[in-house]
C-alpha cells in the first residue's frame, strides 16, 4: 500500500508531505467535487484504486468498460462537472470507446482515465500496449499522458478544465503504472475556472430587434450545459412573452412538458406538431445547441435559410452546425438566460396565436392513449397509459437508441431539467447504465428506462451493478424480436427482404430476478396494468430495481 510520507530535518523540523502520484490524482478529483468514479479495474492503475480505498469518492465497480463509460457520460449530463471513468490498457480502452464517442457527439463533459504499460516498457510491444493518442485523438477534446509524476495534480486540473470549457466533451488521461507509483509532493493544483461568456449590449439589442420584428419566433433548447435555475428562468421569460420553445432531439425537460410555451421535440421521425415548425417560423433562436444533422434532417432541411437565426453557444467554432448563421452569441445557456431576462418586449397577438396553436397540437399529440387493455398482445400504448399517471412530478427517463424510445418522446412528462438522459449519437446499450447512474445520483427520484430487446442485452449485465450499489430504476424492455429501427430502414430500401435484423430472446424477467431485482414478463395486454403496479411496488417497498419484459408485436409504432 502506498501511503503519504513526510520527513524531518536534522533539527526536527518537518519537510513537505509526499504521496504517490496515483493518490494525488484521487485527491485532486476530490478537490474538484467528484462524487463517484465508474471503474473496471486493471493492474495498470492499482495505485489509483488504492487511493480510492479511503476516499470520499464512491467507487462504482462495473461489469464492462462500455457500461462504465456510459455511466460516467450520463453522470456528466446530469451536472456541470465531468463524469469519471477508469479502465485499463488495450482491451479495456477499446471497450471504453463507445462511451467516449457518446460524450463527443453529445457534448458531455467526461474524463476517462486509462491505465498504461510502464513507461520503461513503451514501444516494445509490451502486454496490452497500444498508442493512446493514435486511438483517441480524433474522438476526444484532449489526450494527455502522465509521463512526469510531479504533474499528476496539474494533469487532473487540465483534464477537468478541458472537458468543461467551450463546447463540453470527453478528455482521455493515460496513466503509466510505474509513473503513478512514484512519490511526489502532496500539494494540489487548484481547479481552473471555466469562462461562461454572456450577451453584450450589442447582442441584446440585436436579439430584441429581431424578436420585435418577428411574427412567429421559435426557441430551440438543447445540450447538457444547463442548470435548473437557468431552465426555470427561460421558461418564465417564454411564458411571459407567449413565445414557443421546442426541444432538441432527446433533450426534453429544459422547458417543462406542461408549460404553455413547450411545443414538442424536434428529431428523427418527428411528428406534427413539430414537423413543420422549422418551415413556419420566421426567427430561430437556438440555445445550448446548433442546427445540426438531426434537427435539419441530415443537413437537408427544407427550411428557407434566409430566415434570421441566432445561435447561442459557448463554442465559438459552431462545430456541427448546418447552414448559414445570422448571429452568434458566445455564452453558456444560464448566462444567456440571465441576460435575456432583462429584455422585456410588448407581447404581440401573433405570438399568442402562434404559440397557442402549436401548443394545442403538442397537447393533442401527447394525450395518453386509453388505459383500458385490449384483448390482444401486450402494447406499449397501454403500458404508458398506466405508468405515466403513477409517476411523481420529478420522475426521470433514460433512453438508448431505437424506435422504442418514441413512446417516451411522445408521452413521458419531462417536468424539469435533466429529466431525460439519452444518447443523442444513437448509441445502443445506453439505457441500463444511464438509468443506474441517474438512480445513484438522485436516489430519491423515480427513474425509468425504456430499452429495446436488442439494446438491452448489450449492457443488461450492469443490473448486477444496480443491485450491488442499491440503484432502483424501473426497466421496461420492449421485446419485438428484432432490431426495429434497422428493419424500418430495410423495409424502406429493400421491401420484403428481411435480413440480419431478427432476434430470438431469453426471458428477461428471469434475468432480472437472477440479478436480485424484480422481474415480470407480460405477453397479454390485459396483464399490463397489474405488472406496472407490481413493479412500482417492488421498487417502493423492497428497494430493488424492477424490470417489465413486455412482449409486443413486430412493426409497432408510437407514431
Amino acid at each position: 500500500m502506498t501511503l503519504a510520507l513526510s520527513t524531518e530535518t536534522a533539527d526536527g523540523g518537518k519537510t513537505e508531505t509526499r504521496k504517490s502520484a496515483g493518490h494525488i490524482i484521487v485527491d485532486s478529483l476530490v478537490a474538484h467535487g467528484v462524487k463517484r468514479a465508474h471503474v473496471v479495474p486493471g493492474e495498470s492503475f492499482l495505485d489509483v484504486l488504492d487511493g480510492l480505498h479511503a476516499s470520499v469518492i464512491e467507487t462504482i465497480v462495473c461489469r464492462h468498460e462500455g457500461g462504465a463509460t456510459y455511466m460516467a457520460e450520463a453522470d456528466g449530463k446530469m451536472k456541470q462537472l465531468p463524469g469519471i471513468a477508469m479502465v485499463t490498457r488495450g482491451p479495456g480502452a477499446a471497450n471504453a470507446h463507445v462511451g467516449l464517442h457518446t460524450a463527443w457527439q453529445d457534448s458531455t463533459p467526461m474524463v476517462l482515465f486509462v491505465g498504461l504499460i510502464p513507461f520503461a516498457h513503451r514501444d516494445r510491444e509490451a502486454f496490452q500496449e497500444f498508442d493512446i493518442k493514435a486511438w483517441f485523438d480524433t474522438g476526444a477534446k484532449r489526450v494527455m499522458v502522465l509521463d512526469h509524476a510531479e504533474r499528476a495534480s496539474e494533469i487532473v486540473a487540465e483534464a477537468m478544465f478541458a472537458a468543461m470549457s467551450g463546447r463540453p466533451g470527453p478528455v482521455v488521461v493515460g496513466l503509466p503504472e510505474d509513473v503513478i507509483r512514484q512519490q511526489i509532493p502532496a500539494g494540489l493544483h487548484p481547479p481552473i475556472p471555466v469562462a461562461t461568456g454572456g450577451m453584450t449590449t450589442t447582442d441584446a439589442d440585436a436579439l430584441a430587434t429581431a424578436l420585435a420584428a418577428s411574427s412567429k419566433p421559435l426557441f430551440v433548447t438543447g445540450g447538457n450545459d444547463w442548470t435548473q435555475d437557468g431552465a426555470d428562468e427561460l421558461t418564465r421569460w417564454l411564458e411571459t412573452h407567449h413565445i414557443p420553445a421546442a426541444a432538441e432531439w432527446r433533450t426534453e425537460g429544459t422547458v417543462p412538458f406542461g408549460s404553455p410555451s413547450y411545443v414538442g421535440p424536434i428529431g428523427y421521425g418527428r411528428p406534427r406538431p413539430t414537423y413543420d415548425l422549422l418551415e413556419e417560423t420566421d426567427l430561430l433562436v437556438f440555445v445550448g445547441t446548433v442546427p445540426g444533422d438531426v434537427i435539419t434532417d441530415g443537413f437537408l432541411c427544407r427550411q428557407d435559410w434566409s430566415k434570421k437565426n441566432f445561435l447561442v453557444t459557448i463554442d465559438p467554432s459552431l462545430r456541427g452546425r448546418s447552414g448559414p448563421v445570422s448571429y452568434q452569441i458566445v455564452a453558456k445557456p444560464d448566462v444567456f438566460v440571465r441576460d435575456l431576462a432583462k429584455i422585456s418586449l410588448p407581447v404581440k397577438d401573433e405570438w399568442r396565436s402562434w404559440t397557442a396553436r402549436m401548443r394545442a397540437e403538442q397537447e393533442a399529440f401527447a394525450t395518453l392513449p386509453p388505459s383500458t387493455p385490449s384483448e390482444g398482445p401486450a402494447r406499449m400504448d397501454t403500458l404508458m397509459a398506466n405508468l405515466v399517471p403513477a409517476l411523481p412530478t420529478d420522475a426521470m427517463v433514460t433512453l438508448g437508441a431505437g424506435e422504442h424510445t418514441n413512446w417516451a418522446h411522445r408521452y413521458f412528462p419531462t417536468q424539469r431539467y435533466a429529466s431525460m438522459i439519452s444518447a443523442r449519437n444513437g448509441s445502443m446499450g445506453y439505457s441500463v447504465p444511464s438509468a443506474i447512474a441517474a438512480s445513484l445520483e438522485y436516489p430519491g427520484r423515480c427513474v425509468l428506462t425504456i430499452a429495446g430487446d436488442g439494446e438491452f442485452l448489450m449492457n443488461g449485465q450492469e443490473l448486477a451493478t444496480a443491485a450491488q450499489y442499491g440503484a432502483t430504476p424501473l426497466v421496461v424492455v420492449m421485446d419485438n424480436q428484432e432490431y426495429g429501427t434497422i428493419r424500418t430502414h430495410q423495409e424502406r430500401h429493400y421491401p420484403g427482404r428481411v435480413s440480419g435484423t431478427q432476434l430470438r430472446n431469453p426471458n428477461f424477467a428471469l434475468m432480472a430476478q437472477a440479478f436480485g431485482g424484480f422481474g415480470i414478463k407480460v405477453e397479454h395486454d390485459r396483464d399490463v396494468p397489474a405488472a406496472v403496479q407490481a413493479a412500482l411496488k417492488a421498487i417502493e417497498d423492497d428497494g430493488v430495481f424492477a424490470l417489465i419484459h413486455l412482449v409486443v408485436e413486430q412493426r409497432v409504432k408510437a407514431y
